[in-house]
């Protein structure tokens, strides 16, 4: 049995809690692997379909809250693009992965804009919007999409 002192209760328990989040294995993300996708299937509880088309392999999940995530990979098994529906925003930073702060970024001079945000840049596009109870969205890197796939492919 351990005992800790009350007094280093609070910041012990803090810090245990810190290591413990930090420590989630990688979700699936805009340029991770199938791997990657396994591991937010199982973060969400969600189901999942994989349909393999020409091209790319799409991997559906749905969630028991009614989120929708599709995450679309190469033929090498890097997600190249995913969308979204549902009724609450999934997790972003989750989704896109290293790409999150770079969206950030480039969202903060568009969130004063009503309606559907859309951010292009050179080697990320992001497309959301929606309301209370129906969002939507749709992101990816331009330069990932596999040869003969065009980008109406991800929706």
């Amino acid at each position: 049995m351990i005992w800790i002192d009350r007094k280093w209760s609070s910041p012990l328990l803090a810090l245990a809690l810190a290591v413990i989040v930090f420590a989630v294995p990688a979700s699936a993300e805009l340029g991770g692997t199938i791997s990657t996708i396994q591991a937010d299937q199982l973060k969400m509880g969600a189901s999942r379909q994989v349909t393999s088309t020409s091209g790319y392999q799409l991997h559906e999940m749905q969630s028991p809250q009614g989120i929708r995530v599709r995450e679309y990979a190469s033929p090498n098994g890097i997600v190249f693009g995913v969308t979204w529906n549902g009724p609450w925003m999934p997790d972003l930073r989750q989704l896109l992965g290293p790409y999150f702060n770079q969206y950030m970024v480039a969202a903060q001079g568009k969130k004063a804009a009503r309606g559907p945000v859309s951010i292009q840049l050179p080697g990320l596009i992001v497309e959301r919007g929606g309301h209370a109870r129906s969002f939507f969205g749709r992101a990816y890197v331009p330069q990932m999409i596999p040869q003969g796939v065009t980008a109406d492919a991800i929706q």
